[in-house]
């Protein structure tokens, strides 16, 4: 995971789902600089969510820990120059 405090996923392979084991996270869309706005998304109760901007559905798998997601080219790593 990221060094953020809320997990964040892209979709840059463009799959249809992608499981997370958040139930709260940051859906970018794809890597920066093609992102879209950085929305928050929360579960709540539910196991799937779409995103509102990018229309990627994202579903908790409890097998996978927090940050992790499947495929897991979709976690948003940090650049390091």
């Amino acid at each position: 995971m990221s060094d953020h405090v809320v997990p964040h996923f892209h979709n840059d392979a463009g799959v249809p789902i992608i499981e997370i084991g958040s139930k709260e996270f940051m859906c970018v869309g794809a890597n920066p600089p093609f992102d879209h706005p950085h929305v928050f998304l929360d579960l709540g109760n539910d196991n799937e969510i779409i995103c509102p901007y990018c229309s990627t559905l994202y579903r908790y798998a409890a097998d996978l820990s927090a940050g992790e997601a499947r495929p897991p080219e979709c976690v948003l790593q940090d650049k390091v120059a």
